[in-house]
Order: structure tokens, then sequence, then C-alpha cells
């Protein structure tokens, strides 16, 4: 896989946690602290370019998850989005916006396992 997985999340410590994880399986990684921050990335066509895969938290400020992905989907509606989330209850609201929704924790092996499956998909429609 050679495009960028674009992390989203505003709690520090999950956001290094995840990139650590995902860096030492040998991807590359973006990181955004708010879902303001990540669609102006995606917004910058290099940038939106070499996006391949989101995962993104379900509460952030200024935005959830679900709201950040149906801005996300006006900007690039074909990137693969996971949304991880310790409320389980919030699936719902992802309902038809064609994500992977998964309940913290997410251990490491799951995540790269997420991420890699996402990506590949991807490649395959392309």
């Amino acid at each position: 896989m050679s495009k960028t997985v674009l992390l989203v999340d505003d709690n520090p410590i999950q956001l290094s946690a995840r990139q650590m994880v995902l860096n030492q399986a040998g991807l590359e990684v973006q990181i955004a602290t708010s879902a303001e921050s990540a669609l102006a990335l995606l917004r910058s066509l290099s940038q939106a370019q070499n996006i391949g895969v989101v995962v993104t938290d379900h509460v952030m400020p200024q935005a959830t998850g679900s709201e950040f992905v149906r801005l996300l989907r006006a900007i690039n509606p074909q990137v693969p989005v996971i949304v991880i989330s310790g409320m389980p209850e919030a699936e719902q609201e992802y309902e038809g916006m064609d994500v992977v929704f998964r309940q913290k924790p997410c251990p490491p092996p799951e995540l790269i396992s997420l991420v890699q499956a996402a990506a590949s998909a991807i490649g395959s429609k392309q």
C-alpha cells in the first residue's frame, strides 16, 4: 500500500499510539487533531491524492465523526473510512455512509488489518 493513512482524533494519546502502530506496520501516516484540520488537509489537492484510508474517532470538538464523514464524502466519496468509538450506540449515525465501525479498544493487530483491508479494497476498485 503506497497511500497515506489519515488519523483524526482530538486525543493526543490515542493519536500517537495509533500513529506508532501503523508506522511500525510500514504505513505512512498523516495526523489531524480535529475534523476541521482533517478537511483542510483533504481539500489540499496534492495531499488529498495521497490519502488512501481515513481512521477517525467519533467524539471530537466542533464536529462529531458522522458530521466529519458527511463533509469528507463531499470532498472524496471513495476514500475508505474506519470509525473507532467507545460509544457503540454511535454506529447508527453512520448508516448508509459506507464506513467500517469498530468499538474501542481496537487492538493494534486489528487496526493494522482493518487499514490494510480498506486500502486493498480501494486499490482493487481503481
